[in-house]
C-alpha cells in the first residue's frame, strides 16, 4: 500500500504543477493551444517510455486505454469550455469532486474493500477536493450550464482514471500511450469544430509542453499506482491535485488562500495520513 500512496501523491503533485503552469500560460494565449501542446507533449513522453519498454498488451488493455483517452479528451474540452464561458467557482469544484468520486465508486463496485481507516480517509478526501478547488466560495445564482460543464468534465477525467485503473500490470505503457493519442485527437477535432485557435503559434503556447511533460508523468504515476493497489485509493489521492495548484498560486503568485481552501488543505492532509497509516 505504501507504493500506491507514494505514486498517487506523486501523480497529484505533477498534475497540480501542470495545471498551475497551464493556467498561468492560458492567461496569455488560447487555452486550446495550451491544451494541444500540453497533451501532445504528454503523448510523446508516453511513446518514448513505450520505446524503452516495448510490451505487446492484450486487446482488452488497449481498449481500456482508448476509453481513458476519450474520457481525457471530453474532460479537457468541457473544462476549458466551462472555465472560458462560465463561473470558475462553480465549474472547478464540481469537476474536481466528480473526478474524485467516480474512481472511488468504480473501485467499490468492482469489489475493492479498503479497511475502515482508509475508507475514512477517502470520505474526508472528497470534501477536501471540493473545498480546496473553491467549492466553499459560495454557489449563488448557479447556472445549469456551469454545473453541466463541470460535471461532464469531472466525469471525463474520472473515466480516464477508472479506465486506466483497469489496465493490468503486465500490459506495459502502450495503453497509456494510446490514451494520450486519442486525447490529442479529440481536443484537436473539438477545437477545429468550433473554430477555436488550437495551433500553438508563439512562445507561450509552446511552453505548454512543460505542463504536458508534468501531466504525462502524473498519468504514468497514476497508472502504476492503480496497478500496484486499489483504484479507490489511487483515484482519490491523485484527485487531491488542486491542493498543489492552490499552494503554488499562493507561493509563486502570492494569491490569497481563502479560509475554505485552507480548511480543504487541512482535510487533505488528514486524509493522506489516514490512508497512509491504514
Amino acid at each position: 500500500m505504501t507504493a500506491v500512496v507514494l505514486l498517487s501523491l506523486c501523480s497529484a503533485i505533477a498534475y497540480g504543477a501542470s495545471d498551475f503552469i497551464g493556467g498561468v500560460l492560458a492567461r496569455r494565449v488560447s487555452a486550446w493551444a495550451i491544451a494541444t501542446t500540453s497533451q501532445t507533449a504528454a503523448m510523446l513522453l508516453a511513446l518514448v517510455m513505450v520505446a524503452f519498454n516495448p510490451i505487446e498488451p492484450p486487446a482488452r488493455a488497449l481498449a481500456w486505454g482508448a476509453v481513458g483517452g476519450i474520457g481525457a479528451s471530453a474532460g479537457n474540452v468541457l473544462i476549458y469550455r466551462g472555465l472560458g464561458s462560465g463561473r470558475m467557482s462553480v465549474v472547478a469544484p464540481v469537476s474536481a469532486l466528480a473526478a474524485a468520486a467516480l474512481p472511488v465508486l468504480v473501485g467499490l463496485l468492482t469489489g475493492e474493500r479498503p479497511g475502515a481507516q482508509r475508507l475514512a480517509g477517502v470520505a474526508i478526501a472528497l470534501p477536501a477536493v471540493w473545498l480546496v478547488s473553491g467549492g466553499g466560495a459560495g454557489l449563488r445564482n448557479v447556472h445549469v450550464g456551469d454545473v453541466l460543464n463541470g460535471l461532464g468534465a469531472g466525469l471525463g477525467f474520472g473515466l480516464q482514471f477508472s479506465a486506466l485503473g483497469q489496465v493490468p500490470r503486465d500490459a506495459g505503457l502502450m495503453p497509456l500511450a494510446l490514451s494520450q493519442i486519442v486525447s490529442v485527437a479529440g481536443i484537436v477535432v473539438s477545437a477545429a469544430a468550433i473554430s477555436a485557435p488550437w495551433v500553438p503559434r508563439d512562445r507561450h503556447s509552446r511552453l505548454g509542453a512543460v505542463a504536458g511533460v508534468l501531466a504525462g508523468i502524473a498519468t504514468i504515476c497514476f497508472q502504476l499506482a492503480a496497478q500496484a493497489g486499489l483504484l479507490t485509493i489511487a483515484g482519490v489521492l491523485a484527485s487531491l491535485y488542486p491542493a498543489v495548484t492552490v499552494l503554488l498560486a499562493a507561493l509563486v503568485l502570492k494569491e490569497r488562500v481563502q479560509s475554505s481552501q485552507g480548511a480543504g488543505l487541512a482535510l487533505a492532509a488528514g486524509a493522506v495520513v489516514l490512508i497512509a497509516a491504514g
